[in-house]
């Protein structure tokens, strides 16, 4: 007889739990209230302040704050020198934004398929797919797992090629006892409300280079200069700024701002409760022979912006659909990242087209990205895990 779509018996959860949720206290409202009865909401002293401390938690020597993660890859591309006619390298399986920053620029999106048990892009791809018109890589640090930085660092730099690390997911995570956002060429973080810290919407890039630096002050906002030594003209006086390139308007606010760094203070406790539940995920997930437990390279010590659950298809009488659809009847709300990008239509009207990597669209059809944030409780991390091995258990094949 054929089983029922969704398991029956009481819910795990008489209330939902959500799959992400921001962590707000008093420190983080009064920081922002502050801001509010100062003299400036936008373009004060906040931002300079939230740059140097970004510098400071991830080692990196210049940070550029910006209005959310798209800009900042936007911006980075623009430093890169990306244009018409180049190519960027990057995978599918991330949100749309890592590829459309190449088509802001007039270039090519290349898809580069992914390691079957980190789910990131395999350098060995990116190797294969590498052109003469090969102009930036932008490597997304998926789950908050870091890419192989030293392989695709060395290969990127060989062949004249910047390495953009899309590390919307990575804050709080080390690669090799280095904060990541201090290794890559530039790195783009994102501070959306399901991220380990945020501000709302904003976002960041992070370098070693002066020369990138100066490149992404300037394309933030405007393209508009007040240095002298980037005029072209003697100025009239201490009011005299010049456009000397076409930038945008991707700054951001100081009440965002003043919210982030007080976000930041609790970046400790943030990394260290996701840890927490993901260890006791991964210790009751991999028991399970219908599940698959995300593997994490050695050198990645990692603070995780996603739990990503792969479902084994061959130990189980049921879809992802309708796996998903179980958890949500048991109050347990999931969500799925990502649809491959170049499957958009969108995309498939550029000349895309499934079977390019088939490692991601594989991954794809058997993901779930389960509750993870910093003020889930104990009960709640237990609750998903009975939820999800119910469900494993009463559909095993």
């Amino acid at each position: 007889m054929k089983k029922p779509a969704i398991c029956g018996g009481t819910p795990v959860r008489d209330t939902k739990i959500f799959y992400g949720h921001q962590y707000i206290d008093d420190d983080d409202i009064k920081a922002v209230v502050d801001v509010m009865k100062s003299d400036y909401l936008t373009c004060g002293p906040k931002i300079a302040e939230l740059e140097q401390k970004l510098c400071r938690v991830t080692g990196a020597k210049y940070a550029v704050v910006c209005s959310n993660g798209t800009a900042a890859l936007h911006i980075a591309a623009l430093a890169a020198g990306v244009q018409p006619g180049d190519e960027v390298i990057t995978t599918p399986i991330t949100f749309a934004a890592s590829a459309n920053c190449a088509l802001y620029c007039g270039a090519k999106p290349v898809f580069a398929d992914i390691n079957e048990e980190t789910y990131n892009i395999d350098p060995a791809c990116v190797e294969a797919l590498t052109t003469k018109k090969t102009k930036a890589v932008v490597a997304v640090d998926y789950t908050g797992q870091s890419v192989e930085l030293d392989r695709l660092l060395a290969h990127c730099h060989k062949n004249n090629i910047v390495l953009i690390e899309d590390g919307a997911h990575v804050i709080g995570t080390r690669y090799n006892g280095k904060f990541n956002g201090s290794i890559a060429d530039m790195t783009t973080l994102s501070f959306h409300p399901v991220k380990t810290v945020t501000c709302g919407e904003g976002g960041a890039v992070l370098t070693n280079s002066e020369a990138f630096y100066k490149k992404l002050l300037l394309y933030r906002s405007h393209g508009i200069t007040r240095d002298e030594t980037q005029m072209e003209h003697e100025p009239d006086g201490s009011w005299y700024y010049e456009q000397i390139a076409l930038g945008y308007n991707y700054r951001m606010t100081d009440m965002q701002a003043a919210l982030l760094i007080s976000q930041l203070d609790k970046l400790p406790a943030f990394s260290k409760r996701r840890k927490e539940i993901v260890k006791a995920y991964n210790e009751a997930f991999s028991k399970l022979p219908q599940l698959v437990v995300q593997k994490e390279i050695p050198e990645s010590d990692t603070t995780r912006h996603l739990y990503i659950l792969r479902l084994n298809s061959d130990r189980l009488t049921i879809g992802r659909k309708e796996f998903f659809d179980a958890l949500a009847a048991e109050n347990v709300c999931c969500n799925v990242h990502y649809i491959p990008t170049y499957c958009f239509p969108y995309y498939e009207k550029l000349g895309y087209h499934r079977g390019l990597c088939p490692k991601a669209e594989k991954l794809y059809e058997e993901i779930i990205s389960l509750p993870l944030y910093y003020a889930m409780s104990d009960q709640d991390v237990q609750d998903v895990i009975e939820a999800v091995t119910k469900i494993a258990e009463y559909y095993k094949a």
